[in-house]
């Protein structure tokens, strides 16, 4: 091996712990990156936005007692899923409208996601199960599927994230805690929401006062997870959403 040839050979081993300095580095990287992805995929809770409201902003409509907000760009993908009877093309207006006559108002999207309103959809004062299920088979068919519900003339509320089949956070309120499932988000510690465990009462009437402040946050609590359908951008409005009859004998 004459001098030259010695001398790329130095030079190529020199190489090698560098090498596998660099490989090393790019390999503890990759696992930090996979690890961070399956964690957002695990748990939807934590990589929820805040949005929170603006002050002074004009509401577009009243906000319905129950709604659904479904991550996807596509509304046919949940029209499909909910197997809508008869479904219709119809404006924002109509689709509201409709929406408080038993019938379900499915949005165009809107910055990825698409809203579902209507009295007709179950929740977990009639039946906690019946909601649990239909909520559960949503999800595994169309991903993360969150759901709001206040009422106006009772101390009744719930909200509902699911992320494929899988609660990750669910409360429901009717006089007694119905549902409370998954630990508290940062937006319900921002907005104050009260929960209790099952089989706690508040025994104050300050309690009280905070729990059925629940159901005015609730809309809030909506634009901070993804959207709140009362604070829809005008923008929208002469986008064609769907309103169809939903069949109560598929919620299992």
């Amino acid at each position: 091996m004459n001098l030259a040839e010695f001398r790329e050979v130095e030079w190529l081993l020199m190489l090698i712990p560098f090498g596998i300095v660099l490989g090393t580095g790019i390999f503890f990287i990759f696992c930090a990156w996979h690890r961070a992805c399956q964690s957002r995929k695990q748990n939807p809770v934590d990589s929820l936005r805040s949005y929170p409201v603006t002050p002074g902003f004009h509401y577009s409509f009243e906000h319905p007692s129950r709604w659904l907000v479904v991550k996807t760009t596509d509304p046919s993908l949940v029209q499909a899923a909910l197997k809508l009877h008869h479904p219709t093309p119809c404006s924002w207006e109509e689709g509201m409208s409709e929406a408080r006559e038993d019938k379900l108002f499915i949005s165009p999207s809107i910055s990825g996601w698409v809203l579902v309103v209507g009295s007709g959809l179950p929740g977990p004062f009639e039946d906690v199960d019946e909601c649990f299920h239909f909520l559960a088979n949503l999800s595994r068919k169309l991903g993360q599927v969150q759901f709001f519900c206040a009422s106006r003339v009772v101390p009744q509320h719930a909200w509902v994230l699911m992320e494929r089949g899988r609660v990750f956070r669910a409360y429901a309120w009717a006089g007694e805690t119905l549902w409370n499932q998954g630990r508290l988000t940062a937006a319900e510690r921002d907005l104050r929401m009260r929960c209790f465990d099952y089989g706690v009462e508040p025994e104050t009437f300050e309690l009280k006062d905070e729990l059925a402040a629940n159901g005015e946050r609730i809309g809030q609590l909506a634009a901070r997870w993804s959207l709140d359908p009362a604070a829809v951008c005008p923008g929208s409005w002469n986008k064609h959403g769907i309103v169809g009859a939903l069949s109560h004998s598929r919620f299992h």
